[in-house]
């Protein structure tokens, strides 16, 4: 089976027309299971509240929402000893390492180049658009 983690940017350069978007999406088609924390949702909603948008539940449908039953210390730090991160984009990382404490075993997908030279750095595999 196979699993992307997938970050707000992807999903809202989806939503709102970014010139990668379509490649993303039939990217994203090719795997069985979608994963993100439930981080997504707010950011999200923030982002189609910034644009004027209507958020709609099917928005963020089919993905499959990690929720840690403990703090992601290890994890944060694990990700910040490969480059700096805002926090949102931490939390992300750590989140997926959480998932995948060997990083090549989930594909990563992010628009953010920051975010993305970070989950490469950790072994994430990029997702291929």
């Amino acid at each position: 089976m196979s699993a992307v983690y997938v970050d707000t940017s992807v999903l809202a350069g989806i939503a709102f027309g970014e010139p990668v978007a379509d490649r993303f999406a039939l990217a994203l088609n090719r795997f069985d299971r979608l994963l993100s924390s439930n981080l997504l949702e707010a950011e999200m909603r923030a982002v189609f509240e910034r644009e004027g948008a209507v958020f709609g539940a099917d928005v963020v449908a089919g993905i499959d929402w990690i929720l840690p039953n403990r703090p992601l210390s290890l994890e944060c730090e694990r990700a910040l000893g490969a480059g700096n991160l805002r926090g949102a984009d931490l939390w992300h990382v750590a989140t997926a390492l959480y998932v995948s404490p060997q990083p090549e075993n989930l594909t990563f997908a992010t628009l953010d180049a920051g975010q993305g030279r970070v989950a490469s750095a950790l072994g994430f595999p990029k997702c291929r658009i």
